[in-house]
């Protein structure tokens, strides 16, 4: 009998790794290919990042609490994170759909409403795409091409020893945003009757459903002088974002439980949802915040940045990814983010 390997066995990054295995490279002017947020091409005095993210309806959304139009924005603004995590602008996106014949005309105009916000929010343009039929709901895939200097794009790959971790806004609230969402649809499924009570819940409930690519970041960082020596957007849970950089770089990480920033609104919501919010915040994901490391001589730059948090730092032995606990313990860092297969 042919072996059967079950995907589940290797997870997403596994099988990427998979992927990735033999792939040589035809063109010199193919700088970056798999395994960083967005691909690096060669165009002369500038490099082109492109990125590509597919949406599924039933595993990235779920159309019974999350409109169109946002899930039209989120798709863009999921692609934009990844060029901003490469230290890149955002110029043009293009947008392909697949859909049953369970959706409208107008359904379909209400999803590229989103998709046209994004891009005003965003100053992208949206040049092209493609439309076919789906047997199982709408998937929708971005492609986002980004400009950077050539040597000003940053890599998960370049982060150095005694670098210090640092991440953008707060983190936990667009997973605890899906878990209040969920229960009210259950609510609703069990009583028709029930209207969803959202009002006390609209900071997390809107980090899921309208989150932010930090392009202001990008901008601000330059203003400030200050190059990232690696970045990744946090998509997947703030652990498996440092284990990227930790693996991709070859160094360990070192990061502090209490320097995790966490919104006061947040706290609230998991505490009623019976959640611990640090959980949230290290494996919930779907935040597309910027996880960055920077050299210490570049501390005094941004020391004092409202919107950037000093989260820990990077050391020589590859092996040792800890937590440093509010009680001071150290244990292993996992990544326990979102699972694919």
């Amino acid at each position: 009998m042919e072996k059967r390997t079950e995907l589940s066995s290797v997870g997403e990054f596994g099988l990427i790794d998979i992927i990735k295995k033999g792939i040589v490279f035809q063109n010199p002017s193919t700088r970056v290919g798999i395994g960083d947020d967005a691909a690096v091409i060669d165009v002369g005095n500038d490099v082109l990042v492109v990125s590509k993210d597919l949406l599924a309806e039933g595993i990235h959304f779920d159309l019974s609490f999350m409109p169109l139009r946002h899930v039209g924005y989120k798709a863009v603004v999921v692609n934009i994170s990844d060029v901003a995590a490469m230290n890149a602008v955002p110029k043009q996106i293009l947008a392909a759909i697949a859909l049953s014949n369970r959706f409208s005309l107008e359904a379909i105009e209400e999803l590229y409403k989103g998709i046209r916000a994004a891009c005003a929010d965003y100053k992208v343009d949206l040049v092209g795409g493609d439309t076919t039929s789906s047997t199982s709901g709408l998937v929708i895939s971005i492609t986002a091409i980004g400009v950077a200097k050539k040597g000003n794009e940053v890599l998960r790959s370049t982060a150095q020893k005694n670098d210090i971790l640092c991440v953008t806004g707060d983190l936990g609230g667009a997973f605890t945003g899906l878990k209040v969402m969920q229960r009210e649809k259950e609510v609703f499924l069990t009583n028709p009757k029930m209207q969803p009570q959202l009002e006390e819940y609209e900071y997390v409930v809107g980090r899921l459903l309208k989150p932010k690519a930090r392009m202001d970041i990008i901008y601000e960082l330059e203003e400030m002088g200050v190059k990232p020596t690696s970045m990744i957007d946090i998509s997947d849970g703030l652990s498996s974002e440092v284990l990227h950089i930790s693996k991709a770089s070859n160094l360990g990480a070192k990061l502090f439980e209490d320097k995790i920033p966490i919104d006061p609104q947040t706290i609230l919501a998991a505490h009623e949802m019976r959640l611990d919010p640090v959980i949230c915040a290290l494996h919930g994901g779907d935040e597309y915040e910027l996880l960055f490391t920077i050299s210490p001589h570049d501390f005094e730059k941004i020391k004092n940045h409202s919107d950037i948090h000093l989260i820990g730092h990077l050391h020589d032995n590859p092996q040792q990814n800890l937590l440093i606990t509010k009680g001071g313990n150290a244990v292993p860092l996992v990544a326990q983010g979102w699972k694919h297969f």
